[in-house]
């Protein structure tokens, strides 16, 4: 049986990554979900790439590259569902505004996970000037169940938060699987210097029948939850290098707009 390569896995993933533009932030999103009666669908991105603008009711820009779309999300027209614990996030809005594929790519079942050393791949725009989508990879360092994340032999840097990561399927025809979403980049300061470190990855437990649960974007909007502040900003990625991972603050991974933005 023929193999994916990692290519034609981007190939097949680009026309459902967008990016993300917020006043203050710039992130990655990606389709996961489309309603009953695909009036409404849903991209996940990482919850410190929209939180800021959630909270303050400001608009949220969403880029669909691959076709130049591109379109502003006011507050009256979309749903936001976030998962600070987690740093996931999902913003439900008409589909008819972005060109996205028909089906979402399907995502790692509920309560599975891959084993250490499997090798993933992530998508990403990063914060350079003129970059286009970019891709990643590295192999899976650690499972952290109690926060339901992967620990990543690999880069993420400022603008890829928020980006699909995935891994590569045994099936005929091949394709592949979303596995979670980029959210922070640790890096090794254990001598004072910034050293290369470890990506974090948050599985995609949130995302699972989010938005097919909603027949149109009122009944998300009724459902969406209340509305609570983004955490504190740190400058610091970490606290000191023998905190444990529970204790942490990672260093996020979605680009500042302006000198306040978030790190």
């Amino acid at each position: 049986m023929p193999e994916m390569k990692w290519s034609e896995a981007v190939e097949m993933l680009q026309p459902h990554v967008v990016r993300i533009a917020t006043p203050q932030a710039t992130g990655t999103g990606f389709l996961i979900s489309n309603a009953r009666n695909n009036a409404v669908c849903g991209v996940a991105t990482a919850a410190h790439v929209i939180d800021h603008a959630h909270y303050w009711e400001e608009p949220i820009r969403i880029e669909h590259v691959i076709s130049g779309k591109s379109v502003v999300v006011r507050r009256d027209e979309r749903a936001v569902f976030v998962d600070g614990t987690r740093d996931t996030a999902a913003l439900l809005l008409n589909r008819g505004d972005i060109p996205f594929p028909a089906d979402p790519l399907p995502l790692a079942p509920k309560a599975k996970f891959l084993k250490v050393g499997n090798k993933i791949g992530w998508l990403g725009f990063p914060a350079l000037q003129g970059a286009n989508l970019c891709f990643f990879s590295g192999d899976i360092s650690a499972w952290l169940q109690p926060q339901t994340a992967y620990l990543v032999d690999g880069v993420a840097i400022n603008g890829v938060s928020g980006g699909p990561a995935f891994h590569l399927l045994d099936a005929q025809p091949p394709t592949v699987a979303i596995i979670g979403v980029v959210s922070a980049y640790m890096p090794n300061r254990a001598t004072g210097d910034v050293l290369p470190g470890l990506s974090v990855v948050r599985d995609v437990s949130q995302f699972h029948d989010l938005a097919p649960t909603f027949a149109n974007l009122d009944q998300a909007r009724e459902a969406e939850p209340p509305t609570e502040g983004p955490p504190p900003k740190t400058e610091e990625a970490l606290s000191s290098d023998s905190a444990s991972p529970e204790n942490k603050v990672p260093q996020r991974t979605s680009a500042p707009t302006g000198k306040r933005g978030r790190r």
